[in-house]
């Protein structure tokens, strides 16, 4: 009885009371539904995405963080991070062991995970150090100008079409003692990334507006990005010398936009300038050294340098060079740095004026050549101790940059399929050349705003520096063309080359003039829209009617006297016949005289004699309406601020 199952001891008492149920002996029910089953259309799963992947998260990583700490905020096993240590190269004895933070970020990107570096400036020596501040604007409102004042250079007569095209970097000595680092950025609507870059490495951001102009566009972007990178603002209202200026009016529309300036009660400082007389600059000073006072801006002077890149070129002679500021610590020449993606021993320092220096401290911007690649404008330079270690964690950064880059395009791709049909639309391939990375980047975000339902701008390359025989290559095997930008013009083999291969060669040195002439471009390979539209309008005066017509003419044909009041009429076009208004046939046109002689077309005032095929009733003061298919080809737009479209 110990081993009895309960439903064994349920034949001896009350199966009820132990709550089973005991099927009673008997032959089975047949069931007597006889419906057949009901039929539903097959639906496909949809697949189902992570809510949040790993390539999202971000982790923040600091200088000997332990195994242990490093496994709970990437969200693995310490198990996990060790296997991952002992592929890499680096003993592990206790997880509560120390480790660089070089070898910590070499462990995120295997896990798949963002990182973003911690400093600490305990036990270093920490001094004050001269503000970074960024000039920024509408385009044409005077801000190369009015740094030209405060150094007494003149670098705008310098720069193609009198517009800033790249993000300029140096010191300028105040006549206080006193010297501040200042950034130039353009003010086209292109060059948005550039102006993203200068608001986050700065420390004031100074807004000029034109006293003739007010607020324009690329002001309120501007004012975006500083609030974005939380840095204080200090207005520059330029050109008062005009006769159409208006301080008052300025200040007004900056108030409204929600600065709240120091006149209003706020604690932004505004102060009227003018580039051109020179007036002014002496409050500009005075404003800045008292805004960057109050920051109280200190940074770590020893130690390996945190620096950010500003922009990249490749020089003929002397390979990639990143033009960079540095943020804390000193870049020492000699060193091991990691850039993005790319690593190299600095070679050379140079100073904006173009001198050798061994070392560069904060708020320095600085010319590094020795770099293996051309990095990226916006990254950041961390210094490594070894070339080792400079080699892994360069490949570490490639292969996550590359796992990202691929999981982004499998995303597009999936959400294309499960997405609506996309009508075909022409491409239009083209290679991007220019003489800086930051505005390869410009340049390319700008052509790919040209983008429209019917031409697909598809950029297969974009790359730094004069066109080579592997560009005419790359564009000969995708069928693209050579955009050039602010670089000199190709040779005459390489011309002769593309040519030969029919591939067009453009070189621009203003952004207006490659915009427009892409744009039209652009236009020009369109297939449009078909249309239908009323090529003319004409009025029914009176009706023939032809009788008594052999069997071989045909039967009777009655015949529409018409003048034309609107447009001409097309012999070859659909005709439509409106009777009060509505429409009551449409068809092609059988015959139209005009003065006893058949005529392709007739134009206003002139009256004619037409027939409609498959149609005979006609009344007097009927509308016969002409139509005729357009193909309508869409619009390149440039709006004042710079900003371009193409309107289908």
């Amino acid at each position: 009885c110990f081993h009895a199952s309960p439903e064994t001891l349920a034949w001896k008492k009350e199966p009820e009371a132990l709550g089973l149920k005991i099927q009673k002996k008997g032959k089975f029910k047949k069931r007597t539904d006889s419906s057949p089953p009901v039929e539903a259309p097959y639906v496909p799963p949809k697949l189902k995405r992570a809510a949040s992947s790993l390539s999202d998260r971000t982790v923040e990583i600091f200088e000997g963080m332990t195994i242990v700490e490093l496994a709970k905020r990437c969200g693995v096993s310490i198990p996990v991070v060790q296997d991952i240590l002992k592929n890499v190269g680096e003993k592990v004895d206790s997880e509560y062991d120390p480790l660089s933070i070089d070898i910590s970020e070499l462990v995120a990107m295997e896990i798949g995970v963002n990182v973003r570096r911690l400093h600490s400036n305990e036990g270093a020596e920490v001094l004050p150090r001269p503000p970074v501040v960024t000039v920024m604007g509408h385009v044409d409102h005077g801000k190369t100008s009015l740094l030209d004042a405060l150094r007494l250079t003149s670098v705008a007569a310098k720069e193609a079409g009198g517009i800033t095209q790249h993000l300029g970097a140096f010191v300028v000595g105040m006549s206080s003692g006193a010297s501040i680092t200042f950034l130039d950025t353009p003010g086209h609507a292109a060059f948005s990334a550039m102006r993203q870059r200068g608001a986050a490495v700065t420390d004031i951001v100074v807004l000029v507006v034109a006293a003739d102009d007010g607020v324009m566009p690329q002001t309120l972007e501007a004012m975006s990005h500083a609030k974005a990178a939380d840095v204080p603002i200090v207005v520059a209202v330029n050109k008062c010398d005009k006769p159409a200026a208006n301080p008052e009016k300025v200040k007004i529309q900056l108030a409204t936009e929600g600065l709240a300036l120091e006149e209003m009660g706020g604690d932004i400082q505004v102060v009227e300038v003018s580039a051109v007389t020179k007036t002014g600059l002496d409050k500009l000073e005075e404003a800045l050294l008292l805004q960057a006072e109050m920051m109280d801006l200190k940074s770590r002077v020893d130690g390996p340098a945190q620096a950010y890149v500003v922009e990249a070129r490749v020089d003929r002679g002397r390979g990639p060079l990143a033009t960079a500021i540095v943020k804390a610590g000193t870049l020492v020449c000699g060193q091991h740095v990691v850039v993005g993606a790319e690593w190299g021993k600095i070679r050379a320092i140079r100073d904006m004026l173009g001198k050798s220096t061994d070392r560069a401290r904060p708020a320095m911007p600085v010319e590094i050549e020795g770099l293996k690649g051309l990095p990226m404008a916006g990254d950041d330079i961390i210094v490594v101790h070894s070339e080792e270690r400079a080699r892994m964690l360069s490949a570490g950064r490639k292969k996550k940059f590359e796992k990202d880059r691929l999981g982004r395009v499998s995303e597009s791709n999936l959400e294309d399929e499960e997405g609506e049909v996309k009508p075909k639309r022409v491409e239009m391939t083209i290679i991007v050349k220019a003489d800086v990375q930051g505005t390869v980047q410009a340049v390319t975000d700008s052509l790919k705003s040209l983008d429209s339902p019917q031409v697909f701008v598809n950029i297969v390359h974009g790359g730094v520096g004069p066109i080579s025989e592997s560009d005419v290559d790359l564009a000969q095997a995708c069928g693209a063309f050579i955009v050039g930008f602010s670089i000199p013009t190709p040779p005459g083999s390489i011309n002769q080359a593309a040519n030969k291969a029919g591939i067009k060669i453009k070189i621009h040195r203003v952004i207006y003039h490659l915009l427009e002439d892409i744009g039209n471009s652009i236009v020009e390979k369109a297939p449009g829209t078909f249309e239908t539209q009323v090529s003319g309008e004409a009025q029914i005066l009176s009706i023939f009617e032809l009788k008594g017509r052999s069997k071989a003419k045909g039967d009777d044909v009655k015949i529409a006297g018409c003048r034309v009041i609107d447009g001409r009429l097309i012999r070859s076009s659909t005709m439509r016949l409106l009777r009060s208004g509505e429409v009551v046939f449409e068809g092609s046109c059988a015959s139209l005289k005009r003065e006893k002689q058949d005529v392709e077309a007739v134009g206003k005032g002139n009256e004619c004699g037409l027939v409609i095929q498959n149609w005979d009733d006609f009344k007097v003061g009927d509308v016969i309406q002409c139509l005729e298919q357009v193909n309508r080809k869409p619009k390149f737009i440039s709006s004042q601020s710079g900003a371009v479209r193409i309107e289908c």
